[in-house]
């Protein structure tokens, strides 16, 4: 079985849009993009040994895959990131039809309700999605998340998307590491306690 893994950089007041440059995001008139720049030199040391590189597969809602594949595959293979991200299967839930273009990279159809735990069964390790806000929304309120790893960055930014919604019942989360870089962005894993565990 896999394991569901959000991966999210966020603001203290829980901002995700628009994290690495001004054109990124600009939906509902959004201007304050690229406030992650100043704090991504800090963020390398808070990752788990080895970065992603266990990571078995990444999954992502169309809108962060269309940015990412316009992105990623032109970058040099001497760069980790996008070596691993390249080689490294690639799932986009999509209520409507796209190119997925992006070398090992497959559309997973039908609700999430039953595409991801497809993946889940399907995938052994760890399967991580980034950024892909509502498709995170969604999952949580699915109970379809099994750990969080967020980068906590020291800015209120007080406007723009929020990583988090409604939920139509509390989750309980398990603190499992928490660290901090010389720049204040805070480092922290939870494992996420599903419905029926609590």
């Amino acid at each position: 079985m896999g394991t569901v893994t959000m991966v999210e950089f966020l603001t203290v007041d829980g901002v995700m849009q628009g994290l690495g440059s001004a054109e990124e995001d600009t939906d509902g008139g959004f201007t304050r993009g690229g406030w992650g720049a100043e704090y991504a030199a800090g963020v390398g040391r808070l990752l788990p040994p080895g970065g992603f590189s266990a990571t078995a597969a990444y999954l992502f809602g169309r809108r962060t895959f269309e940015r990412m594949a316009a992105f990623w595959p032109h970058q040099p293979d001497d760069d980790p990131m996008a070596a691993h991200l390249n080689r490294t299967p690639k799932y986009v839930v999509s209520r409507s039809r796209m190119d997925a273009a992006w070398s090992g990279t497959r559309t997973l159809s039908g609700p999430v309700a039953d595409s991801v735990p497809e993946l889940t069964r399907a995938i052994a390790g760890e399967i991580v999605i980034l950024g892909s806000g509502m498709l995170c929304r969604e999952l949580l309120e699915r109970d379809l998340v099994d750990r969080l790893q967020l980068f906590i960055h020291p800015l209120l930014l007080g406007s723009g998307k929020r990583l988090f919604g409604d939920l139509p019942r509390p989750r309980r989360l398990s603190l499992v590491s928490v660290d901090s870089s010389d720049l204040g962005t805070v480092g922290v894993v939870y494992e996420v306690r599903h419905l029926a565990d609590t």
